[in-house]
C-alpha cells in the first residue's frame, strides 16, 4: 500500500503541472508528425519533379528520345516533361527554378550516332534541385549507353566482315539493334520488407526518445523529496526504503507505459503508422519502459541534485537516441557507427518493429525485445549499490 500511495501521489503530482502531458504525449507526438512530413515523400521514394527538352536536333535518334523515352515517362506520371524551342530557353528554366533540369540535345546528334561521330546530350540541373539532376543524368546515360552499344556491335560487325558498310546498309542494322531485347534486366518481385514507413518510423523514433524523458519524472522525485525536506519523512514513517524506491520506480513505469500505449494509438490514428503485431507491439514497449528506467535510476543513483539529474538524463537520451538511429536510419552509414549502435536499446527496438512490418508475430521480436529489457536490468541493478545514498534527509 505504501508503494501504491507514493506512486498515486507522484502521479497527481505530475498530471497537475502537466509536465506529463508535455513530455510523454505531445513533444513526442508533435515531432513525429514533423519529420514524417518533411521525409515522407524521400522516404516513399516519391519525387515531384519537372524537365524542359530542346531537340535542336529533330533527327531521328533525337526524336527516339524525346517521344520514346521521355514521353512515355510523362504519360505515366514518373515526371512532367515540356518541349522546348531552344537550349538558351532550357537552361533559363533550369535556372530560374521553373523546372529542375533540362535536357539539350545538340543538332548533328542523330547523325552521330548512326555514323560513328561523337555527340552528348546536355543536362542542366537546377542548383536546388540535385536528385532531380542524378535522375535526368540517369535517364540520358541510359538511352546514350544503348546508343554506344549499338555503335560498338555495328563496328565489331563490320570489322569482322572485313568491309566497309554500304550506303543505306547501316540505318538497316541500327533499327534491327535497336529491336533486339536486353539479355539482362530488372525485374520487381514482392517480399517481406523490413523498412518501416517514414509515419511508423519516426512515430517510433520519437517514442523511444521521449520515453526516455518521460520516466524521469517518478525516479527524479528521490532527489526531490531529498531537496524539499520530506525525504525525512518517509524515512520516519512505517515503510521500508525498499517500498519509497519502489514507489518512485512504479510512477516512472506506470507513465511510460501510459505515454507509449497513447503515442501508439495516436500516430496509427493521426500520422497512419502501422506498428505491427499488438502483442509484439506490446512486448517491444515494456521492454523501452524498463531500458529507460534502469538508465533513470544510474543517473538518480549518481547525481547530487534534482536539476542535475534532469539535464544528465537528457543528454544521455538524446545521445542513446541519436546513436540509435531515432533521427536518420545509422545503418545506411556503415562502419564503425553502425556496429555503436548496436549497443543502445533504441537501434534494438527499432530492429523489431522491422521485423513486425515484415509480418513477423510476437514471437519475432523477442530478440530485440531481449536486448532493450536487459539493458534496462543490467543498469537499473548497477545503480543499487549507490541509490541507497540518495535516501537520506
Amino acid at each position: 500500500m505504501a508503494v501504491l500511495r507514493i506512486a498515486l501521489k507522484d502521479i497527481r503530482q505530475r498530471l497537475r503541472d502537466r509536465s506529463a502531458y508535455l513530455w510523454g504525449i505531445v513533444a513526442p507526438l508533435g515531432l513525429a508528425a514533423i519529420f514524417s512530413l518533411l521525409f515522407s515523400d524521400l522516404a516513399t521514394n516519391a519525387l515531384d519533379v519537372d524537365f524542359a527538352v530542346a531537340d535542336l536536333d529533330r533527327g531521328q535518334v533525337a526524336r527516339t528520345f524525346v517521344d520514346q523515352v521521355l514521353a512515355p515517362l510523362d504519360e505515366q506520371g514518373v515526371f512532367g516533361v515540356e518541349e522546348v524551342p531552344s537550349a538558351e530557353t532550357a537552361r533559363l528554366m533550369a535556372a530560374d527554378g521553373k523546372v529542375d533540369a533540362a535536357f539539350v540535345i545538340p543538332a548533328g546528334f542523330s547523325a552521330a550516332a548512326e555514323g560513328g561521330g561523337a555527340s552528348a546530350i546536355e543536362v542542366v540541373a537546377n542548383v536546388d534541385s540535385p536528385i532531380a539532376g542524378q535522375v535526368a543524368q540517369s535517364v540520358a546515360g541510359q538511352f546514350v549507353g544503348e546508343i554506344n552499344a549499338v555503335g560498338t556491335s555495328l563496328a565489331t560487325y563490320f570489322t569482322v566482315l572485313g568491309r566497309a558498310p554500304e550506303p543505306g546498309e547501316t540505318e538497316g542494322l541500327v533499327e534491327a539493334a535497336m529491336a533486339v531485347p536486353s539479355p539482362l534486366g530488372l525485374e520487381e518481385v514482392s517480399a517481406a520488407s523490413k523498412e518501416l514507413t517514414a509515419d511508423t518510423y519516426y512515430s517510433a523514433a520519437m517514442a523511444i526518445l521521449f520515453i526516455f524523458l518521460t520516466v524521469q519524472f517518478g525516479v527524479l522525485g528521490l532527489l526531490e523529496e531529498r531537496e524539499n525536506g520530506t525525504m525525512g519523512r518517509l524515512l520516519a514513517a512505517p515503510i521500508s526504503r525498499r517500498s519509497i524506491v519502489a514507489g518512485k520506480a512504479l510512477t516512472s513505469f506506470i507513465l511510460g507505459i501510459v505515454s507509449m500505449a497513447v503515442l501508439v494509438a495516436g500516430t496509427t490514428l493521426l500520422l497512419g503508422a502501422s506498428w505491427g503485431n499488438s502483442l509484439g507491439v506490446a512486448i517491444l514497449v515494456l521492454a523501452a519502459v524498463i531500458a529507460a528506467l534502469g538508465v533513470m535510476f544510474v543517473v538518480a543513483a549518481f547525481a547530487r541534485t534534482a536539476e542535475q539529474a534532469g539535464n544528465l538524463q537528457s543528454i544521455i537520451a538524446f545521445v542513446l537516441a541519436m546513436l540509435g538511429g531515432s533521427f536518420f536510419p545509422v545503418a545506411q552509414a556503415g562502419g564503425l557507427i553502425e556496429k555503436l549502435s548496436l549497443i543502445t536499446p533504441h537501434a534494438w527496438f527499432l530492429r523489431g518493429l522491422g521485423d513486425l512490418a515484415a509480418g513477423g508475430g510476437a514471437a519475432t521480436v523477442f530478440p530485440a525485445a531481449l536486448y532493450v529489457a536487459l539493458f534496462g536490468l543490467v543498469t537499473g541493478s548497477l545503480a543499487q549499490f549507490r541509490i541507497g545514498k540518495v535516501l537520506s534527509p
